[in-house]
């Protein structure tokens, strides 16, 4: 059977507790008191079956305006809201005020009831019916069915059943798979059983000889046995009202605000993050450092707000706030909290909660207020991909992450990777990540600086690494690796050679004259191979019949693609360093070592281009230097 929570709200006698008892033949004033003076004190409690075979359990709350706090410790857990007005009073201050606190909650399904129908005439049961549909305007209640009832005679009560019935279909459904979470609202002992909590099962599921943690006391207890509204049961559901005998904590030890949990889900906190939404009609200025009393379920803790946004706040202002109580509670991200001046006791507005476990904040840091904007927006995968966007320029990490979300590493790891198949996030190896609009910004500028480069250097292979390195550095403020320019090579844009990076479609064109002045420079270089000229020298002849910057150019595309350097200002041609390597390889494998005079006769050149191009072959690892000489590196 599944389970409803059906609240009530509304003015003091305006005959809450006599609709409940026409609902479902009981009477929730339990207290000696609560019947002598005809007023509901406490949270009442009862229940009845809906005819499509869903439980509704009903809370019963005051309506007296000295009694706000145990209204607000009942309204918590309700699907479904009664909003009841009577027909022969309309519209009374804590009418408005109830209806203040369940917007500020919420609370999203409801009827509106108008009591006590039979005291009044049909014209003024009408102009009732306009003062309620006028308070309502522009809330949940709006829409709402309006439906007379007269609880004495009952007539109308099978019509409000009807709409609760139908209401009850949108109430979500999956409460059940959530992790235990129950406010306690009663905790009393019964002789022969021990301690004994009572409250809405907000979430999860209870059963026999579970254990689970009571907070703020960190305290581990044994659930012994299930009641659900009053019938011994195997076990209970999100939804319904429970009583639990519990063991391992004494009645003294408990409060009512504590929170039973399953191990490990839910912490304690003493600040809190969140949304402050001020009431239209409150009157008052609030400032910084309010001192305030705050109401999450069945809790009520003393703590100051914090304005991080704005100096102070007036009515129907949206602020980011950070409160800091003077209790420990326990809280979850989205719950949604009701906030009161701690003197006079008037309603200021409702908290969303965004990070239940936060750092202490200093007021107008605009890096904590856009972390919060991302936090409030909800959809975890999305806050997750905009913190990545966020902090791109710094390759957000998992730990970096994990740190920034206070989600557990395992979860950021899998979305991470979600991300990553989707393409909007890129991994650039053990750097971190980075998001697919700022890849898109390091693109755009790439491939713009290699453009304009080709332009000015249209004879020159490509630009170097480490220069575009250092400009995107520069420009965005980032860290700049290999396997950046591999995801642009890899999408087909650029082109990656040795230490030169090209338009992907980019080539040398060679003019008449450019190839003329190329062959000069090789003949130059080749007239003693292993004895070059210095390349001002070559440079200067050539210049004597060409343009000096054309000489330049083609050197430079020399330079890349057929030169090796072998020392400062000379270069040899690349296929005559490997008929160099291949000579030195051979003698090696037939002597087994060989000396820098032997070389250097073997070609025919200075010890300096020798001593050089051994070296070379040493970085290679062709050849190991032992002493003067030189072996086969093996």
């Amino acid at each position: 059977m599944e389970n409803i929570i059906i609240g009530t709200a509304g003015h003091i006698d305006h005959g809450k507790t006599t609709l409940i008892k026409a609902l479902t033949n009981r009477d929730t004033d339990r207290l000696k008191e609560e019947k002598k003076r005809g007023i509901s004190i406490e949270l009442g409690f009862s229940y009845f079956d809906l005819p499509n075979r869903k439980r509704a359990g009903i809370i019963d709350v005051p309506g007296h305006e000295k009694f706000i706090k145990h209204m607000l410790a009942g309204v918590g857990g309700m699907d479904i809201v009664m909003f009841v007005v009577a027909a022969d009073e309309g519209v009374m201050p804590q009418t408005v005020e109830h209806l203040d606190i369940l917007s500020l909650l919420d609370v999203e399904v409801g009827v509106i009831v108008i009591t006590k129908k039979s005291m009044v005439d049909d014209e003024f049961l009408e102009l009732v019916k306009d003062e309620v549909k006028e308070v309502v305007k522009g809330t949940f209640l709006e829409n709402a069915k309006i439906l007379p009832v007269d609880s004495i005679s009952k007539e109308g009560i099978p019509e409000l059943i009807e709409e609760i019935d139908q209401l009850s279909e949108e109430i979500e459904k999956n409460k059940d798979q959530r992790a235990v979470r129950l406010p306690i609202d009663r905790v009393f002992s019964i002789k022969g059983f021990g301690t004994v909590i009572t409250g809405t099962l907000l979430e999860g599921h209870v059963k026999a000889e579970d254990i689970l943690e009571l907070l703020p006391q960190h305290q581990e207890v044994r659930i012994r046995s299930v009641q659900t509204y009053g019938e011994d049961a195997k076990e209970a559901f999100s939804g319904q009202r429970v009583a639990l005998n519990i063991s391992n904590v004494k009645k003294e030890d408990i409060n009512r605000g504590n929170v039973l949990v399953e191990k490990g889900s839910m912490d304690t906190t003493m600040m809190i993050d969140g949304k402050l939404t001020v009431l239209k009609n409150y009157q008052r200025l609030i400032e910084n450092r309010t001192r305030v009393k705050v109401y999450c379920d069945s809790n009520e803790v003393v703590g100051r707000i914090v304005l991080l946004d704005k100096e102070e706040a007036e009515s129907e202002d949206q602020v980011y706030v950070q409160l800091r109580l003077e209790e420990k509670i326990a809280i979850k991200k989205k719950d949604k909290i009701i906030v009161r001046l701690y003197s006079p006791m008037e309603t200021i507005g409702g908290l969303l909660v965004i990070d239940p476990y936060p750092e202490k904040h200093k007021r107008f840091e605009q890096n904590v207020l856009e972390e919060l904007k991302l936090k409030e927006s909800g959809d975890f995968i999305f806050v997750l991909e905009k913190m990545i966007e966020k902090h791109s320029p710094q390759l957000p990490t998992v730990d970096f992450l994990t740190v920034k979300l206070s989600e557990d590493k395992k979860t950021i790891q899998n979305n991470v990777e979600k991300l990553n198949i989707e393409k909007k996030i890129f991994s650039v190896g053990k750097e971190g990540y980075i998001h697919r609009s700022f890849y898109e910004k390091l693109k755009i500028y790439t491939l713009d600086k290699l453009n304009q480069f080709h332009k000015e250097y249209p004879l020159q292979p490509g630009m170097l690494k480490e220069e575009l390195k250092s400009k995107l550095e520069k420009n965005f403020r980032t860290k700049v690796t290999d396997v950046l320019y591999k995801l642009f090579e890899k999408e087909g844009l650029i082109t990656i050679k040795e230490q030169y990076l090209s338009l992907k479609e980019f080539e040398v064109l060679l003019t008449k004259d450019q190839e003329n002045v190329m062959d000069l420079i090789l003949d130059k270089i080749n007239e003693d191979p292993f004895n070059p000229p210095k390349k001002k020298e070559i440079e200067s002849a050539v210049s004597k019949s060409y343009d000096e910057t054309t000489v330049q150019q083609v050197f430079q595309l020399l330079m890349a693609r057929k030169l090796v350097n072998i020392q400062e200002d000379i270069y040899i041609t690349r296929e005559n360093y490997e008929k160099a390597k291949a000579v030195l390889i051979e003698y090696l494998q037939k002597n087994g070592v060989v000396s820098i005079a032997e070389f250097r006769d073997m070609l025919g050149s200075n010890r300096k281009i020798a001593v050089s191009l051994l070296e070379k072959y040493d970085v290679e690892g062709v050849t190991r230097r032992e002493g003067d000489r030189r072996v086969i590196n093996q």
